[in-house]
């Protein structure tokens, strides 16, 4: 199409953001349809477009496109390298994204640029918090301000010198990282928060890097971070870390289920079927010759009727090639056994009846992660952050943790039960 275009309509429609860009890339203002805030967070993981935003955002605060004209906006980058290699002079930085009748001049001894209509934008870089002292600006754009070394100095010089116009205002451009002031931030009214991931911007990235990196890394915590922009944290009382789980981190691979002695699928039933009633827990392990158990399925799920769990407790079972199926049974009791053998009574059933409270049936378990005993097939996002937000007085959100009531009967059935021998061999 833009080769049958003429010359100047076709460089105009290349540089029209309102057209290219979408709509978690535009401000809130056009794209949650609010405008009160003080500070855009634009949290992305890597190729996400987050720098792309950042200088179309500078672009249009310069000509007056984002309100009134900003005639003086700092340009705050991790180092000075990064001010011009990204933010001025990248593929996706200031100078690339203006047509050529309104590129600025930039002058990179004085970390400079300048509009034709006279707006001005100063580099500077959070390695020297000091050089923030003095200046003032109307708006400001800082990129990647989760990777500043003195994060907490720059951004507060930065706040100092933000007293020019009606309404100053500054957009954060960012990979998220637990830091102290990226919570803060998120952590403030008067701040809106943007989140994008990589796939996103699928159109614009390399097949290689979709295949390989984001295969490889997604649904892990650095994937979760890198690529889908996530923020992931600790808790610091918690019985698992996202360190010890990535310790144990495999590929899956169909012929794993070949090698396993055991296999066992554990389900955690629901008192309701309501819609926001507990999850109904449904976490496949197996056990190898060696005595490693490999944490092979999570196919938990919320708002299921009893035959909705039950079928794919029984689906999950036959899929696996699985011994037994192990359910907790401290809720409902014969109505669960009655269940499964409703819709397949060949599949046997092991009840289990919890006896001791959560904290105390979970803590052999992550004993047998800290010892490496345990590895996670995969990747299971939603599973994890049970285990990273579950402390002494259970999930921070006060809800049940039923993937990981499901997960601890598995490896306990495998590791930690009585010895059972493998009944078959399996064929994948």
């Amino acid at each position: 199409m833009l080769a049958t275009l003429p010359p100047p309509t076709a460089q105009w429609l290349r540089h029209h953001w309102p057209l290219l860009g979408r709509a978690s890339q535009h401000p809130p203002d056009t794209a949650q349809g609010g405008g009160d805030w003080l500070t855009w967070l634009v949290l992305g993981g890597r190729g996400a477009g987050k720098t792309r935003a950042g200088a179309e955002w500078v672009r249009a605060l310069a000509f007056g496109r984002a309100g009134p004209p900003a005639g003086r906006i700092a340009l705050v980058a991790e180092s000075l390298g990064d001010l011009r290699e990204v933010m001025v002079e990248g593929v996706s930085g200031l100078l690339a994204v203006h047509p050529r009748g309104e590129r600025p001049t930039w002058e990179p001894t004085r970390k400079r640029l300048e509009w034709p209509n006279g707006a001005v934008a100063q580099g500077f870089s959070a390695d020297d918090p000091e050089s923030l002292r003095g200046p003032q600006f109307d708006a400001a754009w800082c990129d990647e301000l989760a990777k500043w070394r003195y994060a907490q100095a720059a951004f507060d010089n930065l706040q100092f010198g933000l007293r020019l116009g009606a309404r100053p205002r500054q957009m954060v451009t960012t990979t998220p990282r637990p830091t102290t002031l990226l919570r803060a931030l998120l952590a403030d009214p008067r701040t809106a928060v943007t989140r994008m991931g990589t796939a996103e911007n699928a159109a614009h990235l390399a097949p290689h890097f979709l295949e390989t990196v984001v295969g490889r890394y997604a649904g892990t915590r650095l994937g979760r971070q890198e690529l889908d922009g996530e923020l992931i944290e600790d808790r610091p009382d918690a019985l698992w870390s996202r360190a010890l789980i990535e310790a144990g981190r495999e590929a899956a691979a169909p012929e794993m289920v070949r090698q396993m002695e055991r296999i066992v699928v554990a389900v955690d039933p629901p008192a309701s079927s309501r819609k926001h009633a507990d999850a109904c827990g449904l976490v496949a392990a197996g056990i190898d010759r060696d005595g490693l158990v490999h944490v092979l399925a999570d196919e938990s799920a919320q708002g299921l009727t009893p035959t909705g769990w039950g079928g794919r407790a029984v689906g999950l079972f036959h899929r696996l090639e699985a011994d037994r199926v192990v359910v907790e049974v401290n809720q409902g009791g014969e109505m669960v056994k009655s269940i499964l053998a409703g819709i397949d009574p060949s599949v046997p059933v092991r009840e289990v009846r919890a006896t001791r409270g959560k904290w105390l049936r979970a803590e052999p378990v992550a004993a047998l992660y800290e010892q490496g005993r345990v590895r996670h097939a995969g990747a299971f996002p939603a599973l994890e952050d049970e285990l990273c937000d579950f402390g002494s007085d259970g999930l921070s959100n006060g809800r049940s943790p039923d993937r990981l009531d499901a997960l601890v009967w598995a490896v306990t059935a495998l590791a930690l039960g009585p010895k059972e021998a493998a009944p078959r061999v399996r064929q994948v």
